[in-house]
């Protein structure tokens, strides 16, 4: 974590390396005592200012160091030994002492006695954390309950976390890399979003979350709190305390895109089997989505009408939530960039004389630049295909792509019919 001011203070010594402060070199703390580490208790000699390890030969059966060479005259001999009479441990070993007497000094301790201190500086990326969280902070209660409560204006979640200690949580695993991308897939109410755009807003960083939820607190907390901290960082009792800064603003999220996966038991309601007739269960009324068995269904030549793609705008599926099922438009588009792993740079919605088109433009994992044109082709003749041409061109929807895909009919040149990719790639075997 970054040094608090107190922190830093310690670091009160310059030299033309930066700062430091000077530590004792006998282990404090955890493992500290010479049970711990043998190894690491052994004489130093001091004199006038030098340091200097005696030579020692280590006794594997009494698991200490026999020391070959005697003090001088004018050296005294410095233990790992603290103020109670206890043995603890050097925090190097003999060999990094003595590679390191440029970093070393001989300083008087607390009681007075001369003894050895070493140069420790500020860690480049800020400060190792201790395992237990004291700090107020931290509070649940105070930091989690009480600060949805103030969002919400009445208690909304059960046992949110803090958001401190969710921020700070982030930072250390990785959120100082103020690009990063932080994932939480047992979102909860969305702390770790309102973590990542607090840390944004404080230091301008540009980490993105995402973040993943099954319950239906995703619909009535989580997407409102994201919503509602973006506007303004600071609530009381439901409402604004204050509308966010335009620096706030400018370090805040411009897009929140949330999808709802369609679950097992939405595929299940949306199931169409065989007649006795040996008919086609694929059946589209008002172009309602239906999935075939592969026993039941077998029949079937197809699990999904790609073929009817020329209005993807209108598909639907049967959603049961909240104890009734409604009807509700499934993203065909946004479908087909997953499908096919398109990492999405621009989507575009242009309009042709009523006419409304969808453009994504993105890169595939291979690196390929690929435009992705989607618009309502319905009862099209051969004057709207060449209308259609003339517009792409004329808005330059393609240029610069490697590849072009298109729904339904198409005189645009070079571009591909999306449809076969969408099936294959929809129903063909998960790869790697």
């Amino acid at each position: 974590m970054p040094m608090s001011e107190k922190q830093a203070a310690r670091f009160s010594q310059v030299d033309d390396q930066g700062v430091f402060e000077w530590r004792n070199l006998r282990r404090e703390g955890s493992d500290s005592d010479r049970a711990a580490r043998r190894a690491l208790f052994y004489p130093i000699y001091i004199s006038k200012g030098t340091i200097r390890v005696p030579k020692m030969e280590w006794d594997k059966k009494r698991e200490e160091w026999n020391v070959q060479d005697m003090p001088g005259p004018e050296e005294q001999v410095v233990l790992p030994v603290n103020e109670a009479g206890e043995e603890k441990r050097w925090r190097w070993d003999a060999k990094t002492v003595m590679s390191s007497l440029s970093i070393l000094a001989v300083k008087k301790d607390r009681s007075g006695q001369d003894y050895i201190y070493y140069k420790r500086r500020p860690h480049d990326r800020g400060v190792v954390c201790v395992s237990s969280w004291f700090d107020a902070k931290y509070s649940a209660t105070e930091h989690g309950t009480a600060l949805l409560k103030a969002i919400f204006g009445k208690p909304i979640f059960s046992y949110p976390k803090s958001i401190h200690a969710v921020a700070d949580a982030v930072y250390i695993a990785g959120g100082e890399d103020r690009e990063g991308a932080i994932l939480d897939y047992f979102a909860g109410s969305g702390t770790t979003g309102h973590a990542v755009i607090n840390l944004n807003r404080e230091d301008g960083g540009r980490r993105k979350f995402i973040l993943v939820e099954m319950a239906h607190y995703f619909d009535t907390v989580l997407l409102p709190r994201i919503k509602k901290v973006i506007f303004s960082p600071e609530w009381k009792d439901g409402k604004p305390k204050r509308v966010a800064t335009q620096e706030e603003a400018e370090r805040s999220p411009r897009i929140v895109k949330y999808i709802r996966l369609e679950s097992y038991e939405d595929a299940l309601n949306n199931i169409e089997f065989d007649d006795a007739a040996g008919q086609q269960a694929l059946k589209f009324e008002d172009y309602l989505l239906k999935y075939m068995l592969t026993w039941e269904t077998k029949r079937s030549e197809t699990l999904l009408n790609v073929e009817k793609l020329g209005l993807p705008f209108s598909y639907k599926l049967h959603i049961h939530a909240d104890g009734e099922t409604r009807e509700k438009v499934v993203d065909i588009p946004e479908t087909f960039n997953y499908l096919m792993g398109l990492h999405v740079q621009t989507r575009k919605v242009v309009d042709n004389g009523g006419r409304r088109y969808l453009v994504y433009r993105g890169q595939t994992r291979e690196g390929r630049a690929v435009a992705v044109i989607w618009r309502e082709t319905g009862g099209w003749d051969k004057a709207d295909l060449e209308r259609d041409k003339r517009f792409v061109a004329e808005q330059k929807l393609t240029e610069g792509a490697d590849e072009v895909f298109v729904n339904g009919d198409s005189f645009i040149p070079n571009a591909r019919a999306l449809e076969p990719l969408f099936k294959a790639r929809m129903f063909g075997p998960v790869e790697a």
